[in-house]
């Protein structure tokens, strides 16, 4: 059952390539650990877990104000190693 997991047991490895794509889209390692540890649970492809997480954010990106930043996660489990895949940043307003 996705979720099910025990984070505190759990060891995250952020994939270099992951991290360096999630700063030029605006988010960053702390970031990527919350959405993992307590974010909502995604679809994902390819037998990946995927998890999202909407934070504040009010202030401008690229020129234009945005309320909200949504941070989704894709990784995959291994025993109990959590191994990111990729991660994305959307900007708007949700709820």
């Amino acid at each position: 059952m996705r979720g099910s997991w025990q984070e505190s047991e759990v060891k995250i490895y952020i994939d270099h390539h992951t991290l360096e794509r999630a700063e030029e889209r605006g988010t960053d390692e702390e970031e990527i650990r919350d959405v993992i540890e307590t974010g909502f649970p995604i679809e994902a492809k390819y037998g990946c877990l995927g998890k999202a997480k909407v934070y504040e954010f009010g202030r401008k990106r690229h020129g234009k104000y945005y309320e909200q930043k949504r941070v989704e996660v894709i990784y995959i489990k291994e025993g109990e190693e959590i191994r990111t895949i990729t991660g994305y940043v959307f900007y708007g307003k949700w709820r």
